[in-house]
């Protein structure tokens, strides 16, 4: 089948790419219908309060997952896309290094629990979710597979690990088992995905067992990831901070009906992760042979972020009340919809800062990550402490939205990178669809 043309897209690349970008659309769409039925059933079952409590320890685990995850993963791809004679010792490397964060983060976690500790949670949930850390280094196969233009074995990976943890969940509802039950079915779906990948990385002469690790990579790769590792940190603040503090300022009630406004706004966060991560390797191609054609899909890229989330933002504005009522929520949390029908604009910026990251990433400037994220974490918390004791979950959603856009544009006052913020403007006022339109 062939794409219909769309104006100033390179249609050969387009081409290229989107059979690979449409398997990993189908996985997560599939993922994603599949963990919003579950979620909504976990949610009813538990209730508010629980259901806060719940959250209230998955928060702690982004830190320490930013942490953990050392910034490697688009330098693995990276890495592989220059160097794919030395696969084994790439994802080796990468894998160890994982492997080690992983445990030093259980210290962690239980010293920044122990200096904000969500009210209601007990630690000893927070100390189960912390082998989530370990876990997820095998995510370094997920990154070969992006390096390779295959995403459709993640996606398969995906959707079974989905399907097996759906089944899990709607047991223990059945069976009516306490929440505890639901700390260890969390986890165990970072463990189902790990499984995936590596029964499917084994195949076609691949084994992990050859995988080695170099200390002099493992310097190369910490030189130029540490600043994400600090900005991945940053980013889980200023994305999840918020659901900790509606818990310790309001209540688990309020966090627990705050948690379905953001789960209904991020969910659609994974199509800028798909779209950046599968054409990396096309825009590191256009920077090494054409750097007309570089700025071009630059360009091009935040324009398609902004065409899929504007109309996303719009619907969801008018639809929010709807939507708690189509979706099977119990009535006592219809009263979340105004938060949501603020919270889903903060996606506009999600969807562009994930696009100039790519950009960051691939000019080597990956230090001015932590700027942005630092901004933006900065802002969300003091909005969250000055807004939530007045406005509840709804001075969350107003705290995120800006701390969001914040971030994003931020590098539009750092010179070297200001033309990125122009560039980002261009899409989101849709003055550069105009020339498009105007050009052909």
């Amino acid at each position: 089948m062939r794409l219909p043309s769309i104006p100033g897209f390179d249609q050969q690349a387009l081409e290229k790419y989107f059979k690979n970008t449409g398997m990993m659309f189908i996985g997560r769409i599939g993922s994603l219908a599949i963990k919003m039925f579950v979620g909504i059933a976990v949610a009813n079952y538990l209730h508010r309060e629980n259901n806060g409590i719940l959250t209230g320890g998955t928060v702690y685990i982004y830190f320490a997952s930013a942490l953990a995850a050392l910034g490697l993963d688009q330098f693995i791809v990276k890495e592989l896309h220059q160097f794919p004679e030395n696969r084994d010792q790439i994802l080796g490397t990468s894998f160890w290094m994982k492997i080690f964060a992983g445990f030093c983060c259980v210290p962690i976690i239980y010293f920044a629990y122990t200096i904000y500790p969500a009210k209601g949670t007990p630690y000893h949930y927070v100390l189960i979710f912390s082998a989530i850390g370990i876990i997820q280094a095998f995510n370094v196969i997920d990154s070969y597979f992006q390096s390779q233009v295959q995403s459709k074995y993640i996606m398969q990976v995906q959707i079974t690990g989905n399907l097996v943890s759906a089944a899990v969940k709607l047991l223990l509802i059945h069976l009516q088992m306490p929440l505890i039950w639901f700390v260890y079915a969390y986890t165990f779906d970072f463990l189902l995905l790990s499984i995936g990948y590596y029964f499917t990385y084994q195949r076609k002469q691949r084994s992990v067992y050859n995988w080695t690790f170099n200390f002099e990579l493992s310097k190369k790769l910490l030189k130029y990831s540490w600043p994400l590792i600090i900005s991945g940190i940053m980013v889980a603040l200023y994305m999840k901070i918020d659901l900790l503090m509606v818990q310790n300022i309001s209540g688990a009630k309020e966090a627990g009906a705050y948690a379905t406004v953001a789960n209904l706004s991020e969910v659609w966060n994974f199509i800028p992760a798909v779209i950046v991560t599968t054409l990396f390797p096309a825009i590191l191609n256009a920077k090494r042979d054409d750097p007309g054609r570089y700025k071009k899909r630059i360009q091009n890229l935040y324009d398609l972020m902004v065409y899929i989330s504007l109309p996303i933002a719009v619907i969801v504005t008018f639809a929010s009340p709807l939507i708690y009522h189509i979706l099977p929520f119990k009535p006592e949390y219809y009263y979340s919809a105004p938060a949501l029908s603020v919270h889903i604009w903060s996606g506009v910026f999600v969807f562009l800062g994930a696009a100039s990251s790519q950009y960051l990433i691939a000019e080597n400037f990956s230090k001015l990550t932590f700027i942005r994220t630092g901004f933006g974490a900065v802002i969300n918390i003091v909005l969250n402490l000055i807004l939530i004791p007045h406005m509840g979950m709804m001075g969350a959603a107003i705290s995120t939205l800006v701390a969001y856009a914040s971030a994003t544009f931020v590098i539009i006052l750092i010179p070297k990178v200001s033309e990125q913020g122009v560039m980002m403007l261009k899409s989101l006022f849709l003055i550069s669809l105009v020339q498009k339109i105007i050009k052909k």
